[in-house]
């Protein structure tokens, strides 16, 4: 397993993308993998960083595994309590314009993952992903 701590920040996106992609790339992922993989990385992080701490900045600690069969991605923060997969699923059968603001990014996560958890220990949000590697 390895880790990156960084500030909540959206500048540090590029930053969480080169963390996570170097260990793609060691991994062996393919493109549509690696794809899916950065589509939720970037929702998740992009949340954390503009709702997690509304008063004051905090940072998020990403922790990677990569197993035989799994890529896991663990986001954890010490921002407000939040389950993002409490949040009710869009209706993708309203348009844009009639579907209520909100929940596109964590549906898309759990379209594009394999398994996503939630879970809230010592103050901490923490956010598991992971993505099945041993298949086609």
């Amino acid at each position: 397993m390895t880790q990156i701590t960084l500030p909540a920040r959206l500048d540090r996106l590029d930053d969480v993308f080169g963390f996570v992609g170097a260990a793609m790339q060691n991994a062996g992922l393919n493109a549509k993998r690696q794809n899916n993989i950065n589509v939720a990385v970037e929702e998740i992080f992009v949340n954390i960083a503009k709702y997690a701490y509304p008063e004051k900045e905090g940072g998020v600690t990403i922790r990677l595994s990569v197993g035989p069969s799994k890529f896991s991605v663990e986001f954890s923060d010490g921002g407000i309590p939040y389950n993002p997969l409490l949040k009710a699923d869009p209706d993708m059968s309203l348009s844009a314009d009639e579907r209520e603001i909100g929940g596109l990014g964590i549906f898309m996560t759990k379209k594009l993952m394999d398994h996503v958890e939630y879970r809230y220990e010592n103050n901490m949000n923490i956010l598991l992903v992971q993505k099945d590697i041993d298949t086609l």
